[in-house]
C-alpha cells in the first residue's frame, strides 16, 4: 500500500515537473519579446534571455494609448462585476438550495436554460437599452448587464446544496436567526471556495472581455483590452510594444489569482479539518 502511494506521489510530481514549464512558458515567452524589439521575432534562433528595454516599451504603451485609464476602468468594472456576482450568486444559490418558496424549481431551470441561449444574440436589443438610458460609452453600460450571471447563480446553487447541511439551518432557526443571518453566519463560510472559484473566472471574464466594450464603449473611455487593439490597429505592429502592454494587463490577473487561490486552498483545508 505504502509502495503504492509512492509511486503515486511520484508520477503527480513528474506529471508537474512536465506541464510547470510548458504552462509558463508562454508568459516567459511575452515578456522576453516585450524586453527586446520587434526584430527578436526575425532572427533564425532567437535568444531566450530577456532583453533591456522593456522599461522603455512600458513607457511607450502609457504614451501611445491611454493605457492609465484603460487599467482604471478595467479594475472598475471587474471589480464591481466580481464583487456582485459573488453577492447575488451566493444569495440567489441559497435561497434555491435551501429554501422551499413556489416556482423555484421552473424559475431554476428557466436560469438554466439561459445558459444555452449565445450572449451574441441579445447585444442589438442591450446597446438599444443602453442607448435609450443615455449610458452608452459609460463604464455602467459595461457594468449593469453582468451584474450577476446564471451561470454564478447555477455554480452557487450546485455547491450550496451539499456544502450547507438542513441541520445547520434548522439548528441556527431554533437558535433565533433571522434567514439573513442564516446566510452571512451559515451559508457563506461554507461556499467560501465555490464563491473564490466563481469571483476568479468572473475577474477573468470581465477583465479580458472586447466584443461589448467594444460595441458600447467609446475611445475615450476605454478598457484594457480595446487599449490593447488601439495598440496592434496600425499598418505596421509592433509586437514588443503589443506584448509589452500585455504583460501589463495580464498582472492584475496574476495578483487576483494568487490571492482567491489562497482563499480556495485555506477552505478546502477548512473543510477537511471539520470532517
Amino acid at each position: 500500500m505504502i509502495a503504492r502511494i509512492g509511486r503515486a506521489n511520484f508520477l503527480v510530481y513528474a506529471a508537474l515537473v512536465v506541464f510547470v514549464p510548458v504552462s509558463f512558458f508562454p508568459f516567459y515567452w511575452q515578456f522576453l519579446v516585450a524586453s527586446r524589439d520587434a526584430s527578436m521575432l526575425t532572427d533564425r534562433i532567437p535568444s531566450l534571455l530577456p532583453g533591456g528595454n522593456f522599461l522603455a516599451n512600458a513607457a511607450r504603451v502609457f504614451d501611445v494609448v491611454a493605457f492609465w485609464k484603460a487599467l482604471g476602468n478595467s479594475l472598475i468594472v471587474s471589480g464591481t462585476v466580481t464583487l456582485t456576482t459573488v453577492l447575488f450568486s451566493s444569495l440567489a444559490g441559497f435561497a434555491f438550495a435551501k429554501l422551499r418558496f413556489r416556482g423555484s424549481n421552473p424559475l431554476f431551470v428557466f436560469i438554466v436554460v439561459t445558459l444555452a441561449v449565445p450572449t451574441q444574440l441579445g447585444i442589438i436589443p442591450l446597446f438599444i437599452a443602453m442607448s435609450e438610458f443615455g449610458w452608452a460609452g459609460h463604464l455602467q453600460a459595461v457594468i449593469v448587464p453582468n451584474l450577476v450571471t446564471a451561470f454564478g447563480v447555477f455554480w452557487m446553487r450546485q455547491y450550496t446544496v451539499d456544502a450547507v447541511p438542513y441541520e445547520l439551518i434548522e439548528a441556527a432557526r431554533v437558535d433565533g436567526c433571522s434567514v439573513f443571518r442564516i446566510f452571512v453566519n451559515v451559508c457563506l463560510p461554507a461556499v467560501r471556495p465555490a464563491a473564490a472559484v466563481l469571483a476568479m473566472f468572473t475577474f477573468m471574464m470581465s477583465w479580458n472581455d472586447f466584443l461589448w466594450p467594444l460595441i458600447v464603449l467609446n475611445a475615450e473611455n476605454p478598457t484594457v483590452q480595446l487599449a490593447l487593439e488601439r495598440l496592434q490597429s496600425g499598418y505596421y505592429v509592433d509586437y514588443s510594444l503589443v506584448l509589452a502592454g500585455t504583460t501589463l494587463a495580464t498582472i492584475p490577473i496574476l495578483i487576483v489569482f494568487l490571492l482567491l487561490g489562497r482563499q480556495i486552498v485555506a477552505g478546502i483545508m477548512q473543510g477537511a479539518v471539520k470532517g
